[in-house]
C-alpha cells in the first residue's frame, strides 16, 4: 500500500511538472489517503499485535 502511495506521488509530481493540475492534484489526493491509511493500519497491527503478544 505505502508502494502505491509512492506511485501516485510521483505520478503527481510529473503531472505538475507538465501542466496537467487537474490530474497531478487527483494523484496528490490518492497518494495522500493511502499513505494515512496506511499509517492507521500499521498502528492498529501494531496494537493487535501487542495486545496478542502481551496476553
Amino acid at each position: 500500500m505505502l508502494r502505491w502511495a509512492f506511485i501516485f506521488l510521483i505520478i503527481a509530481v510529473i503531472a505538475g511538472l507538465f501542466g496537467f493540475g487537474g490530474i497531478a492534484g487527483a494523484a496528490a489526493d490518492i497518494a495522500r489517503f493511502l499513505f494515512f491509511l496506511f499509517v492507521v493500519l500499521f498502528v492498529a497491527a501494531l496494537l493487535l499485535g501487542r495486545r496478542i503478544l502481551g496476553g
